[in-house]
């Protein structure tokens, strides 16, 4: 029975920590994988039951990135979609009435058309393919539920965590926080391989339960940039100021280009080595990025992608590493999802013995790209005597510029950002 004389809802806790890493220095072929969901690899379905996801990811991910960009329209930007989705979607496993009806119709899901059901299956088959171990690139997403030793689970909802969302369950004493905090860290910390720290602070003293979620991403270039041909030049954060940083160059990339002359920008796409994955790189006019940031939909994206073609082209990149932390409280609330910061919050689904809400939903994510190692650039290196290289057409990001992390097969952003000043960590 739920217990009636607390003079307050006791508290949830939402953790959010993404860690994108596609650092291309050393990293041995054969390096032990990071840990990923033992879950047996499935067939098609799974990959079709990822796509049933993408527009509405997609359509939440520029959602969110608006209003975030908007915010601090001079700051570097940087975050994982896919990691606040993942995180909204089990925390509405446990949401009943209203409070779940906002938290899916707030990820853009039309529950008309997709139902409660088909949106976590969706998802627990978008994790069983991000989790396919194997391969150069370097993985490591899931969820984990921090439980208050004295709260007791709803038995369905603590099936449902594990099957739908793999999520690891650990106890954990809520009356000494400095612990709990120091518990909650390291867990992140290792999963993010280091890259992730200090994800939590200020528990309160009603916390009952944290959900965490975390993504880790380390990939190489499929072409990489030859550390010889990095050098300092400048990157013009507006038209008034301008800053010297390391720019990585290739003269011969054979890739996927466009030019929209409708929104004034360039689009180009590296994949990793992996094939499954791809950054795509897009560079607004001087004076456009408002209005490319504006058209930033999902038939935006769909467009850019069915328009390109490989060219040969040359490429200056900034070498940068950016971070970000936010406090999602109000960002969702602008979003439509704010009942379950509220007292009336209804999350019956987890336990009947409390009456819970969300007291914290915080998210960090870092994002570091750099050239490929020393043994891949000797041999760029050899190639570049061989011939003399055509004239062909360079595309330079010595500008504010933005950055979204594909999955090619699943057609989800994993990362997303913005850099408007690569030394503005």
């Amino acid at each position: 029975m739920k217990c009636e004389g607390r003079g307050m809802s006791a508290l949830l806790a939402l953790l959010l920590g993404a860690a994108l890493y596609p650092e291309v220095l050393s990293h041995p072929e054969g390096t032990t994988e990071p840990d990923t969901v033992t879950w047996a690899d499935s067939d098609n379905i799974t990959l079709m039951g990822a796509l049933s996801l993408a527009r509405s990811n997609t359509d939440f991910a520029f959602s969110l990135y608006k209003v975030l960009a908007s915010q601090h329209p001079e700051t570097n930007v940087i975050f994982s979609p896919l990691s606040i989705s993942m995180a909204l979607a089990f925390l509405a496993l446990g949401a009943r009435g209203h409070t779940q009806t906002e938290i899916l119709q707030g990820l853009k899901f039309n529950l008309t058309e997709n139902p409660e059901a088909d949106i976590h299956q969706g998802f627990q088959q978008l994790l069983r393919h991000l989790s396919r171990p194997g391969g150069p690139l370097h993985k490591n997403v899931g969820s984990a539920m921090f439980l208050d030793q004295q709260l007791r689970l709803q038995e369905h909802f603590r099936q449902e965590a594990q099957a739908l969302y793999a999520a690891d369950a650990v106890s954990t004493d809520f009356q000494d926080l400095a612990t709990s905090e120091k518990l909650i860290n390291d867990y992140v910390e290792q999963k993010t391989k280091g890259k992730i720290k200090k994800l939590v602070k200020g528990l309160d003293a009603q916390t009952r339960m944290v959900l965490v979620n975390f993504l880790f991403f380390k990939a190489k270039w499929k072409s990489a940039f030859n550390p010889n041909d990095t050098s300092m030049s400048s990157f013009h954060v507006s038209e008034s100021r301008k800053v010297e940083v390391p720019m990585m160059a290739s003269e011969n990339l054979w890739e996927p280009y466009f030019r929209d002359d409708a929104l004034g920008c360039t689009v180009v796409q590296l994949p990793y080595r992996d094939n499954s994955t791809c950054a795509l790189l897009i560079l607004p006019d001087e004076g456009h990025m408002a209005e490319v940031e504006a058209a930033l939909l999902p038939d935006t994206l769909q467009r850019w992608r069915n328009s390109m073609k490989a060219r040969n082209i040359g490429l200056r990149l900034p070498k940068f590493s950016i971070s970000g932390n936010y406090n999602l409280k109000q960002v969702l609330s602008q979003l439509g999802i704010s009942n379950i910061f509220s007292p009336e919050a209804d999350f019956s689904g987890v336990t009947e013995d409390e009456k819970l809400s969300v007291s914290q939903a915080v998210h960090k994510a870092t994002m570091d790209v750099a050239e490929e190692g020393t043994e891949a650039a000797a041999a760029t290196g050899m190639n570049l005597v061989i011939r003399r290289r055509p004239i062909i057409l360079t595309v330079s990001f010595d500008r504010p510029f933005l950055v979204v992390l594909l999955s090619q097969d699943t057609q989800g952003i994993l990362f997303l950002a913005k850099v408007v000043n690569p030394q503005q960590d």
